[in-house]
């Protein structure tokens, strides 16, 4: 019974044993290069040039400066001189407001002006000559005193009625408004005929200036010390996008940063200051922004596939003369637009494969497809 318990015990242990060895001879072999066949892959060269370091968001675009039009003279609306949405100057006549009742106003101030002239100066005449005859004791003081006061208040008068004719034409002048800034107008808020009110809350037009135009945005505030750093040495470069595929930007400079960081969104909010020539940028609208804090020169740059993750790391496999690969560990330095910065262990001109590694091992016999 005891042999036969032994018996059993070995068989067991020296199948166990079989098949321990059989599988490991299995991985072995799987590990090694297979002989006389290839892997096809695709595959591309690394190469040198300048990376921007960037920062993306996405940005609303403002106006540079919003004028609302509103009247300072009440009256009828005599005629408007634009079309709404027209693109206008600084100082193009916008409306003409009924001048009639405030040029009226202004000659009844320049005739009291010209009576109080006339009385002053015969107030003045009357002070020379009361002064002789005060001297020579002809008129009494008192009369001589009435006559210096009466003087004086005229000379007051003319100056209040100066100011009168001054409002008065400040008034008449108030008819005419014209645009305080070159913009475009949007929808007219007054057509002629209607009856305007002084300093109304509702304005006639509203102007925007579009040239130049502002895009704000926010970025994370982990990138406020970067940004603090870069701007210390002038100004950085901006760039906006009308939309994904959009390839022509919008070139501007970074001429705000926010004096406080959004605590409900750990953001900070910056703004761009673009010339915007074309026109291309219009308030309200949403833009894809790209903000270059700096460059890296002559940096080795493969595109992103190429570069595969292990339980050691990051790595590359080299593909040799002999058209065979080898793995190769690399240090990554940044990501951007599909491609990857490599820091060491890769030099220019160095062929890398980008597909195709799921069939390789190092050593392994490839063969590259367009």
């Amino acid at each position: 019974m005891r042999i036969k318990t032994f018996l059993i015990r070995f068989c067991f242990l020296y199948s166990v044993c079989c098949l321990l060895f059989i599988s490991s001879c299995s991985k072995e072999k799987q590990k090694e290069p297979p002989k006389g066949m290839t892997a096809p892959v695709t595959a591309a060269s690394a190469i040198k040039k300048t990376v921007p370091v960037q920062l993306h968001a996405i940005g609303n675009v403002e106006a540079y400066s919003t004028v609302e039009i509103k009247a300072r003279a009440g009256g009828e609306l005599m005629s408007v001189n634009f079309r709404e949405g027209q693109d206008v100057n600084k100082g193009d006549l916008l409306f003409t407001i009924d001048p009639r009742p405030y040029r009226t106003a202004l000659e009844a101030a320049q005739a009291n002006l010209a009576k109080d002239t006339a009385l002053s100066k015969k107030a003045d005449n009357d002070v020379v000559r009361y002064t002789e005859l005060s001297r020579d004791q002809l008129v009494s003081r008192d009369d001589y005193e009435k006559i210096l006061a009466n003087a004086e208040a005229l000379r007051a008068t003319l100056e209040a009625d100066r100011s009168a004719v001054e409002n008065a034409g400040l008034q008449l002048s108030y008819c005419s408004v014209y645009a305080p800034v070159s913009g475009r107008t949007g929808s007219l808020l007054a057509n002629q005929g209607n009856l305007i009110k002084a300093n109304d809350d509702k304005p006639m037009v509203v102007i925007n200036q579009v040239q130049p135009v502002y895009a704000a945005f926010s970025v994370p505030e982990q990138n406020l010390a970067d940004i603090k750093k870069y701007t210390a040495g002038g100004k950085l470069r901006v760039e906006a996008f009308t939309s994904n595929e959009d390839r022509n930007a919008e070139e501007g400079v970074l001429t705000f940063i926010d004096n406080t960081v959004d605590t409900a969104t750990g953001t900070i909010k910056l703004k761009a200051t673009f010339s915007n020539k074309d026109k291309r940028l219009w308030p309200g609208q949403f833009v894809n922004i790209s903000i270059t804090l700096a460059s890296y020169s002559d940096a080795v740059v493969v595109p992103s596939q190429a570069v595969q993750t292990g339980q050691k790391g990051q790595y590359i496999f080299i593909v040799k003369d002999d058209l065979t690969v080898e793995s190769r560990p690399v240090e990554v330095k940044m990501m951007i637009n599909g491609e990857t910065v490599i820091s060491s262990g890769l030099q220019s001109g160095e062929k890398v494969v980008t597909d195709g590694h799921l069939r390789l091992v190092p050593g392994a016999k490839v063969e590259i497809k367009k």
